[in-house]
């Protein structure tokens, strides 16, 4: 079965481009169109995308409470790529704190975009270590509060674990992890699937930011 894909933007042209790009791949699918956040909901129920390509800005819904809505609303919800033109842009780090699994430039190379669609329906999280972490440090102090710490440390990692995360807000993968480390991918796999319960994170975006915010990881 191919990956199926709904996009959302107001710009006809980018939507036009995104099309051409994706349909142009034996295993993708474009599902759907939508011009605005709020026209979301009803096309995920009628469709059932494995993944949401949406814009960060838009006219109505733009993609941060287009994401928080989608997660919020929908059972077993698609994964989110949001498209953004600029890189530091605080409207990405909004929706990637609502649960965006990562996001795109929309000068992205068309093998970068078919890229990213692919590792989020497989169930990867989209990270550029520098950009979040520009971003992070741009935004998060905005964000990050005594919560944030609080719940790190409720959190209780282990060594291991501590390690693991580090190296994940670094954007290693698992085989990453597991050859610095020295150990297997699927004790990886574990070690990560840990952090994201104890930190109630949705995937390792998430845990990334979480990890930024408490001061955990530093930005700088």
């Amino acid at each position: 079965m191919p990956l199926t894909v709904l996009l959302v933007d107001d710009e006809p042209l980018v939507r036009a481009g995104l099309r051409a790009v994706l349909e142009a791949q034996p295993d993708i699918e474009v599902a759907g169109e939508a011009a605005d956040g709020a026209a979301v909901i009803p096309l995920v129920r009628q469709l059932r995308p494995d993944v949401i390509v949406m814009d960060v800005r838009m006219p109505l819904m733009d993609g941060i409470d287009a994401t928080r809505t989608v997660l919020r609303t929908i059972a077993d919800p698609p994964k989110i790529v949001v498209v953004t033109t600029f890189e530091n842009d605080e409207y990405v780090y909004g929706a990637l704190r609502a649960g965006a699994d990562g996001f795109l430039l929309k000068r992205a190379r068309p093998a970068e975009i078919v890229h990213a669609v692919r590792l989020v329906a497989e169930g990867d999280s989209l990270l550029f270590p520098a950009a979040v972490r520009q971003l992070a440090s741009s935004y998060g102090r905005d964000h990050g509060n005594t919560a944030a710490r609080t719940a790190m440390e409720r959190a209780a990692l282990t060594e291991r674990e501590e390690e693991v995360l580090r190296l994940m807000a670094q954007g290693l993968s698992n085989a990453e992890i597991a050859a610095r480390l020295v150990v297997g991918t699927e004790t990886v796999k574990s070690h990560v699937s840990s952090v994201l319960a104890k930190l109630g994170a949705r995937d390792r975006t998430q845990a990334v930011i979480a990890a930024y915010e408490s001061g955990f990881v530093s930005p700088g």
